[in-house]
């Protein structure tokens, strides 16, 4: 293993590998326990790995890999270069600390497990860095077949420890008569074990598991086969990372958070430098800056249908713009006066709204009475739920950009939620204001006549050919992942729809007050009468489709015959 790390703080490159056979019941995963001495992670059980070595980047190596160059593996880690060394470092680190030789002969046959055995002594001018690993390819004739290795997760250890890593995650499928131990050094015990028994042992306190660990054993749990893990690993398409982050709650204290934590993008976004002083907890009305343009203001209106309240965007930097200004509240009106005079020399130039629910512009009148910015957004369309009293300055077509000093926003018209709904990039550093057609944590409501669940899943689609690098909702935290998340809100108006069609096809038809429990099962029933705006919608894009008609008040599922007749 390398002796040489990096900056202080900086996490260090290091490659780990998952290392899967065969077994009775179910696939068996190689794991070694660490020596209670152990600088890092004394004692834990692990998967084979560590960090990489000079060696693993460099010409000589690469001589040693086929299937795959350092421009192909750099790419598929999100890498400028020096991506292969990562594929060699698991290899490298499989045989160094298992015993297991993860390579093929010249004449591309995997290795025997006899000779194996007998270079199994080399182990230790490896680990001792006496021998380079490259060096003892080339002797032996052997290579590293990386589409036998498959990349698979991305995990950085959490700052405040003494020793930190970014750790890509590899998958190989075990060679065949080779067994493996654990190298009576840095690891003091070996063990074949299945993912499921390794979690029940690790829950009963008899074996430790770090959270990465746990987390992806529980993963593997799932998969039937090694070959299909190597499979699974094979079909993903971009990794992100696990980098846990602290953050402080409103009264100072100190909290770990994962990626599947609300707040994890959010603080990763506002706290780039990793000082674990920024704050994870949504107030009303304390100001929250995310980054160097933007600063969230959350009006005091949470609900149900709203979370911790409306998200009011301050940008700019001399020059204010207030996007969603929200409901019509003094106290939130005087937050955002405050927040906009609250810089040396700056003041508010311009409203701007996604939509005009009365959640989000009717402070618009009272903020420009107050400043004589100019209103910016679309005309509220017929409809109780809107702010009839809406009067935008400038009316904005989709794809127009507004210069915002020396900033730039680009409205997207995305309808669905609202038949005015715009979306804005933030075109120097790509954050889309989403307004409420992407909310963090919950699915929109689609309110027909004016919401629209076809216009929806267009607007959403729509979003997938712009960059965006994070997105700020008109509720919640921060949503990372954006196109990811994109295509989990399809996907799940899509499943939505087919509960829809599948209900109807057991019932043969029915009214929305007997579809509603079956679509929304998984919903309490005392969000039912909100669920059914959106059955609605679904029912209307089913029915503009051919699929289903309604008489009478009930809805009824065409069939294949039906809709194929003239």
């Amino acid at each position: 293993m390398s002796k040489d790390g990096p900056r202080k703080g900086e996490p260090r490159p290091a490659a780990t590998l998952l290392l899967l056979r065969h077994a009775h019941s179910a696939p068996e995963v190689f794991m070694l326990q660490r020596t209670s001495k152990a600088a890092f992670l004394p004692g834990a059980f692990v998967f084979p790995g560590g960090a990489l070595d000079p060696d693993d980047a460099s010409e000589r190596a690469a001589q040693r890999v086929c299937g795959l160059d350092d421009a192909q593996a750099s790419t598929r880690m999100g890498l400028a270069s020096g991506g292969l060394a990562y594929w060699v470092a698991a290899a490298r680190e499989c045989f160094e600390e298992s015993g297991i030789l993860l390579v093929f002969d010249s004449k591309d046959l995997p290795i025997d497990p006899r000779r194996a055995e007998n270079l199994e002594p080399f182990r230790t001018a490896l680990n001792a860095g006496s021998l380079q690993f490259s060096e003892f390819l080339e002797k032996e004739d052997l290579y590293i077949h990386a589409h036998e290795i498959a990349y698979y997760s991305h995990w950085i250890t959490a700052p405040g420890r003494a020793r930190r890593f970014s750790t890509r995650f590899f998958v190989a499928c075990a060679p065949e008569g080779q067994q493996g131990a654990h190298d009576r050094s840095e690891t003091v015990h070996s063990v074949w074990i299945s993912p499921r028994d390794a979690i029940e042992r690790g829950r009963r306190g008899e074996i430790e598991l770090i959270f990465p660990t746990r987390s992806t054993l529980s993963d593997l749990a799932a998969i039937q086969t090694p070959r299909a893990a190597l499979e699974h690993a094979r079909s993903l398409g971009d990794i992100e990372v696990n980098a846990a982050c602290w953050a402080l709650d409103h009264e100072g204290s100190q909290r770990l958070f994962r990626r599947a934590d609300a707040p994890y993008y959010e603080i990763h976004w506002s706290d780039p430098e990793e000082k674990g002083d920024t704050c994870f907890v949504i107030q009303p009305g304390i100001a929250k800056r995310l980054d160097r343009y933007v600063t969230r203001l959350t009006a005091p209106n949470p609900g149900a249908m709203t979370g911790p309240g409306t998200n009011t965007y301050l940008v700019g930097e001399a020059e204010i713009a207030v996007i969603d200004p929200g409901p019509a509240l003094d106290a939130h009106i005087a937050k955002i006066l405050e927040c906009g005079a609250g810089r040396s020399g700056s003041r508010i130039r311009w409203i701007i709204t996604t939509h005009t629910h009365m959640d989000h512009s009717p402070a618009s009148a009272a903020l420009k009475a107050a400043t004589g910015a100019q209103v910016l957004g679309r005309p509220a369309p017929a409809g109780a739920s809107q702010d009839q009293g809406y009067a935008p300055d400038r009316v904005l077509a989709d794809g127009e950009r507004v210069a915002l000093g020396n900033l730039h926003l680009r409205a997207i018209h995305t309808p669905g939620h609202a038949s005015n709904h715009l979306c804005y990039l933030l075109e120097e550093t790509r954050m889309l204001f989403t307004g409420d057609h992407v909310m963090q944590g919950s699915t929109v409501v689609i309110n027909p006549p004016d919401g629209d669940m076809r216009a929806y899943l267009a607007s959403l689609d729509k979003l997938l050919a712009v960059d965006i690098a994070i997105i700020a909702p008109g509720h919640g935290y921060l949503v990372g992942a954006p196109h990811k998340e994109v295509n989990r809100l399809v996907a799940h108006r899509l499943a939505r729809e087919a509960k829809v069609a599948a209900a109807l096809g057991r019932r043969g038809e029915a009214t929305l007050d007997e579809l509603v429990t079956d679509v929304y099962d998984d919903v309490s029933p005392k969000l039912h009468p909100v669920a059914m705006r959106s059955l609605t919608a679904h029912l209307d894009k089913l029915v503009a489709e051919g699929r289903v008609r309604q008489a009478s008040g009930r809805y009824i599922l065409f069939s294949e015959q039906d809709r194929s007749a003239p």
